[in-house]
Order: structure tokens, then sequence, then C-alpha cells
């Protein structure tokens, strides 16, 4: 099958000057760029006045289960998403162990969602990933191995520090896990269990990392008031391990942390100095999502979900719980401070029971059920098992921005999928990122755009074959409409998908086209090469 671009704006991917050019695909791969003419039997599309240009990367997404149950992935398809990085935050599907499914499934439904639909007896990273390559999906897809999962096989779900065997224990599973072919490893300090892990353990597991050349994933401990504390633990773990540093979604959460931008950033950039690899992906709005189990105290979490909903039914703990959120406790993120009770939404319940709680904000689910907002939101909680999602309020544009234009950055979705009123981010974060940032505001070049969401983070990854457009890497390939692409979905209605995305192209395959999926699910699952 060979397929020619006529007359495109060809951006590269790696930040070099757009050209005008056609480029040929033949059996998945990238042939040729230049001026070319087509052969008998060759499929031409006409690329004049658009951009063509590699698939982007989504290196923070968590189709982890979306992916085996609607392998499809339309809303990352749709807006141009070829490769998504999946075991973030920690708390993924592999490793495994079978005695620990139950406890596992809750404490990821948050994130992930759940399903009966599969068999959740693949153990290892290497299951999983057979599991993922067999429902073929739309997308490729790489993983990261999860410290939590990590933790879990070695020690269980203690809310406590780990032994000295037991760190030792752990660095063996993440061996053998990377051993498998994912790209890294991944903590989220904010959920459990990884929040019990210390930066010793931390160490240990990232020199396992970087001896296998991968990288080093995180959701920081804080995001809001302890965030220069939380980035020089970053930096301790990065020069003491060697490890390549990736931060997720870069972000600093609440009005009185804004002063510590500045200087948080000025800590990476010594830290550059000094020879470490950092960098950072972000998602372009000024709200996060999460699962709303987050707002709950750590000591909260401990033991696991079936623990935490004990909890949340004793009303002496629930008393606890308000006064720690009221007072605070020293080093945990505490979001209903930073956000506010009226700036954090429910956006997907379990149930159909609290169905009329998905899009209202802590103080109207309080007013809906003649409660304070605290016991209100506790009793969701509970009777949806924890598996609730959340959006909430953090920043600013001109943080945005701030963020987006540096070298470090690349963009990502973090989109949880497919329940209820999601974050807009899972369904037009890159569009977003090409239509507002670039033609309306011009913050960004097409190219240094583009880079971002291509070469970039393909470089960060070690993707031998992607990301750019060269003659012999694989044919993931979008071509868009730089006068409409945009974004559609709001934090009202965001199951929206984008404008102007004309053609999505995954292993020389369309996936997208004529404003239409085709079906081809022509994505592999990635495995790196050690």
């Amino acid at each position: 099958m060979k397929t020619l671009f006529k007359d495109g704006q060809i951006i590269d991917g790696s930040g070099a000057a757009a050209v005008t050019a056609d480029l040929l695909v033949v059996d998945g791969t990238i042939a040729a760029i230049g001026r070319l003419d087509a052969e008998p039997g060759t499929q031409v599309i006409d690329a004049r006045d658009r951009i063509v240009c590699p698939g982007f990367i989504d290196t923070h997404t968590h189709s982890d289960l979306a992916a085996i149950i609607d392998p499809a992935l339309s809303a990352k398809i749709r807006q141009g998403i070829t490769t998504e990085l999946l075991g973030q935050d920690g708390v993924a599907l592999a490793p495994l162990p079978e005695q620990y499914i139950t406890p596992w499934r809750k404490n990821i439904a948050g994130l992930d969602g759940d399903t009966d639909l599969i068999d959740w007896k693949f153990r290892d990273t290497d299951g999983y990933l057979a599991l993922l390559a067999a429902h073929r999906p739309a997308t490729n897809l790489s993983y990261l191995v999860p410290h939590g999962n990590v933790r879990m096989e070695a020690m269980g779900l203690d809310g406590r520090a780990a032994s000295r065997e037991e760190v030792a224990r752990m660095c063996e599973i993440l061996d053998r896990e990377l051993a498998a072919g994912a790209y890294g490893f991944s903590t989220g300090l904010i959920y459990m269990p990884c929040a019990f892990g210390d930066t010793h353990e931390l160490v240990e597991l990232c020199k396992v990392t970087a001896r296998r050349g991968g990288i080093f994933v995180v959701h920081q401990r804080s995001e809001a008031d302890d965030i220069l504390a939380s980035t020089q633990e970053l930096i301790d773990i990065t020069r003491a391990s060697g490890v390549h540093l990736h931060i997720s979604h870069m972000k600093v959460c609440g009005k009185k942390n804004w002063g510590l931008i500045d200087p948080m950033l000025d800590m990476l950039e010594r830290a550059q100095q000094e020879g470490m690899k950092i960098s950072y992906d972000q998602y372009p709005y000024v709200a996060g999502s999460t699962m709303l189990g987050v707002i709950l105290p750590p000591w909260v979490h401990a033991g696991g979900t079936d623990k935490l909903l004990e909890r949340l039914a004793d009303p002496a703990a629930r008393t606890q719980m308000i006064a720690d959120i009221e007072r605070g406790i020293p080093g945990w993120d505490n979001f209903i401070d930073f956000a506010g009770l009226d700036q954090i939404f429910v956006t997907s319940v379990k149930t159909e029971r609290n169905a009329d709680a998905v899009g209202l904000n802590l103080v109207q689910l309080g007013e809906l059920r003649g409660k304070d907002p605290y016991n209100a939101t506790f009793d969701l909680l509970h009777q949806e098992d924890n598996a609730v999602g959340m959006v909430d309020f953090y920043g600013t544009e001109e943080h945005v921005i701030k963020f987006l234009c540096r070298a470090e950055q690349n963009v990502c979705t973090d989109g949880l999928m497919g329940r209820g009123k999601p974050h807009p981010r899972v369904f037009g974060a890159f569009p977003r990122v090409l239509g507002k940032y670039v033609r309306e505001e011009k913050r960004l070049s097409w190219e240094a755009a583009i880079h971002k969401m291509t070469g970039k983070p393909a470089a960060v990854l070690g993707l031998p074959d992607r990301g750019l457009l060269r003659p012999g890497y694989a044919a993931d390939i979008v071509m868009l409409n730089p006068a409409t692409v945009i974004d559609k979905g709001t934090f009202i209605e965001p199951n929206q998908y984008p404008d102007g995305i004309d053609a999505v192209i995954v292993n020389g395959a369309f996936a997208f086209v004529g404003g239409a999926e085709t079906g081809a699910r022509s994505g592999r699952v990635l495995r790196k090469d050690y």
C-alpha cells in the first residue's frame, strides 16, 4: 500500500522550519520526502494548505483499561494522538499478584476505571502488554512500571516505610518488569501506597531504572504548599541515581503558592546546569483532574480501599478527617485548601445511584443531599467504593503559558477516560495548544509546538523510529488544517471532539480521515529494547 501526501507544509517534529514537499508512505513506513511523482496504484492525498507532521505522543495518559474495553480510543485518535504512555502515577495495572486483584481494582478505579470484561490474572508487565496487543489498540501503547504495584508485590499495602530487605525486593521486581519492555518507572507520591515510600526507597529504585536506561516519571509529593521541598527531593533522587527525571503535569496549585513558581523553576535550572536530565509534561488548562479520594488525609488510605471504606463509615474517623482537612497536615497536598470546596467538581461515579452528583461542586453536592459538604462527599465516596472522579481549579492562564513555553515541556492529556463528564483535556489537549496558543495567541510557532508534541517526547522516551518525519521511520502521521484546528470541549460539556484534524495515520494505516474513524486499529504495543 502506497500513500502520497502532495504539496503539504511538512513540519518534521525536530523544530526545523516547515517546508513545502510531498511525503510518501509505503507499507507502514515513511519512504521519501521531497518532490515526488505518484506511481500507478498510489493513493494521493491533496495536502495543500495543510500541515503534515508526525503523530502526537501523549506522555501522560490513563488509557490502561480503556485500551482494552474500547480499543478504538476515539478521544485520542481524533485529536491526532498516535502513541500513548501508560502506567502513570505509580498506580496502574501490572505487576498484579493474584492475591491482590480485588483490593487493587478498587484502588485504581478512580483513575483508570474498572471492568469485569477482562481476565485480571495477567500477573506481570509481560502478561499485561500481551493482553493489550491482543485487543488491537488504535494507538501505539508504551508502558511505565508503577511504583505502587511494585511495592504491593514486595510488601503488601501497608502504610509504612519499607525495610532494607523490602527495598531490595522491590528493586528485583522493578528490574524484572523493566526487562519486559517498559520505558521507565513511575510514581505518584500523593497516591497510596506510593506516598509511604521515602527518598531512600525512591533512590534505590531509580538506580535500577537508570541502569536500564529508563526514565523516572513522577507526580511529586507536593504541587502546592511544599513544592520547593518536593522539588528538592526530586533533585536529590536524580543526583543520587543518575536517572532522567520527568515531572508529570507540571503546575503549582493555589493562589497562595503562585509566588513559588519562579523559585521552583530556578531549582530545576540549577540542577540541569549540574548535568541532570530533566523534562516535564503539561496539559494546557487551569484545572486538573484525578480521583476524588485524594481530598482525604493520607492516614485514611493506609491498608487499601477496604480500610478506607471502613474509616468513611466511622463517625469518629470522619470527625478527624474534617479536622485534618481544615487544619492541614505538614507535607500533605490538601486539595480542599488550595482549590476550595466550590472549585472541586464531581466528574464521574461508578453507579447510577449517584449519577445526579456528576457536574456538581462539593458545596452543591452538600446542598443536594441536605448535608454539610464534607459528609455529603464522604457519603459519595463510601457509596461509590471510592471510584469517583473530580476536576479541581488551581491556576491561571499566565502560569499555563509560562510552563508551556519552556524548553523542558512537552504536551500531554493526563486523560482519565470514558465516564461521566471528564476533564476536556481528554478530547482536546493537543488541538488546544495548536489553536489557542499557536494560531490565536502566537505564544509558540507551529514548529516549536509540534516539536513539543512529537520529537521532544520521542527523545525523552527513547523511541527510535517515531516522533519525526524521516525516511525509514514508522508512518505515524497527522494532517491538520492550521486555519481551523481547535479544541471544542468545555468543563460544562467536555465530550466534544476537536476541529481541524483532517487525517490520522498509525503505522501506515488511516485511523481517521474525512471526518470519520476507519476502524483500522493499527496501533502496536511498543517495548523498549534492552
